[in-house]
């Protein structure tokens, strides 16, 4: 009784529901009948905008074309960009053809009485239509029963980006176009004339940015509901990077250059070299966080800019060791006015001397205490050894003997350090800087250049 009541209860549901569509459709014909010129509401007599155009008669065919208006952002950081394009839908419904040889331009918010194409744009994060002063679209009917439809549309649509060679580096982006309801079975998707199918892209001026190359394609999206008709719009940027050898490259490379200007300085200008020295590496340190700002922290790209201010990071780095190593060598050198391994010198040979005193008064003490317990020694009885024969156990090493044999080894090794250490001229070590970190930048500059643009 209940399963009779429940399929009772749909069929009135369904049939109340088509009945009230029935309505809907007659009492929109009769408003719009009282303003559309008669030729309209001929066409829209018995028309069914929830039918698709050649119901039963195959797969209706849609053909695209789009107008870039603008390109508003690319932004690496969230790996999207943002454009303005102009979409042209054209298709051909059979229960629009009507007698003459002019279309008919009629207002865009009639679209909503005919049946239009569900097409979406795939990547879109967010998209509008723009409707000041009025809804952006455009609906032309044509006497065959062709349909132009037109909208007005700033999407952001995502890019995935490979910043590897960046600020060299270019990005392919693509624009998809689908259908979201209606599989291959229902509507079949094409570029009205192939490449030439957008147009814009030849006059349109970006910030950083130039359009190398686009051209379009066609494919299927498969999911797991069917297959679904696709569009491909695909466009090449080439970024400039004039702009980043001005920001960067030059400020760091002349960072570089400045860091050599203290080979040319005297050693003994310790504050000088110094603070060039410090200065240097620490504004190449603001640099190169500056130059991150702009650019996703993702430990997956190590980027080209990445790498060049990294070498130039080494090489104010490395003048500044190359002073401490100089300033060291100068110290040590035999003719240096103050010696610093002569002073520990002096200083390890006055603690070995103390050291040596008191053991021998150790000694001392011990044999006078020795020399006046012999004579008891004697009178006593040893029960453990009757024949005297066994011998006595070695007194253990004076810690005061292991203490000097450690220092006398630690004085050998700072020694031998010092000896490997020593340069006979430290002033040389300058000039050879002032050749060998000059030519080492030069040649690590044509490899890294030749690399990220040639290759």
């Amino acid at each position: 009784m209940m399963a009779v009541l429940r399929s009772g209860g749909r069929v009135f549901i369904m049939l109340l529901i088509s009945r009230m569509l029935e309505n809907s459709l007659l009492s929109a014909e009769v408003k719009e009948g009282e303003i559309l010129p008669p030729t309209i509401q001929k066409l829209m007599k018995g028309y069914n905008k929830y039918l698709r155009p050649f119901f039963d008669n195959g797969p209706v065919t849609v053909g695209m074309s789009l107008d870039v208006a603008s390109i508003d952002t690319i932004s690496e950081i969230n790996m999207d960009y943002t454009a303005t394009i102009f979409l042209r839908q054209r298709w051909t419904d059979e229960r629009l053809v009507f007698e003459g040889n002019k279309s008919l331009s009629l207002d865009g918010r009639l679209v909503e009485l005919l049946w239009v194409p569900d097409t979406f744009i795939v990547d879109s994060k967010k998209s509008f239509l723009h409707d000041i002063t009025v809804e952006n679209r455009l609906i032309r009917i044509f006497p065959n029963g062709t349909v132009l439809y037109a909208l007005r549309i700033t999407t952001t649509v995502a890019c995935n980006m490979d910043l590897t060679k960046y600020p060299m580096d270019k990005q392919t982006c693509t624009l998809q176009l689908e259908s979201w309801g209606y599989n291959t079975n229902d509507v079949m998707f094409y570029w009205t004339r192939g490449n030439e199918s957008v147009s814009g892209l030849d006059t349109l001026r970006l910030a950083q940015y130039t359009v190398e190359d686009h051209y379009t394609s066609a494919s299927e999206a498969i999911y797991e509901t069917g297959h679904y008709p696709k569009l491909i719009f695909h466009f090449e940027l080439k970024r400039s990077i004039l702009y980043f050898i001005l920001e960067t490259y030059v400020p760091s490379s002349l960072l570089v250059v400045l860091s050599w200007v203290s080979f040319w300085i005297s050693q003994s200008s310790v504050p000088a070299r110094v603070c060039i020295g410090v200065t240097t590496v620490l504004t190449m340190t603001t640099l190169m966080m500056g130059a991150r700002t702009s650019l996703p922290n993702a430990n997956c790209f190590i980027k080209a800019i990445d790498v060049y201010l990294g070498i130039c990071f080494s090489f104010i780095f490395g003048a500044l060791i190359e002073y401490a190593v100089a300033h060291f060598c100068t110290l040590n050198h035999p003719n240096a006015n103050i010696v610093m391994m002569g002073g520990f010198d002096e200083e390890m040979n006055g603690m070995v001397t103390t050291i040596a005193a008191e053991n021998n008064r150790a000694k001392r003490r011990k044999e006078k205490a020795a020399a006046v317990s012999a004579p008891m020694a004697e009178l006593e009885l040893v029960p453990s050894s009757p024949t005297g024969s066994e011998p006595k156990p070695e007194a253990p090493e004076e810690p005061s003997n292991r203490c000097l044999t450690v220092l006398v080894l630690l004085r050998k090794f700072l020694r031998k350090a010092a000896n490997c250490c020593h340069v006979e001229n430290p002033h040389l070590i300058d000039n050879y800087s002032r050749m060998t970190f000059p030519l080492s930048f030069v040649f690590i500059n044509l490899l890294y250049w030749t690399y990220y643009l040639y290759l």
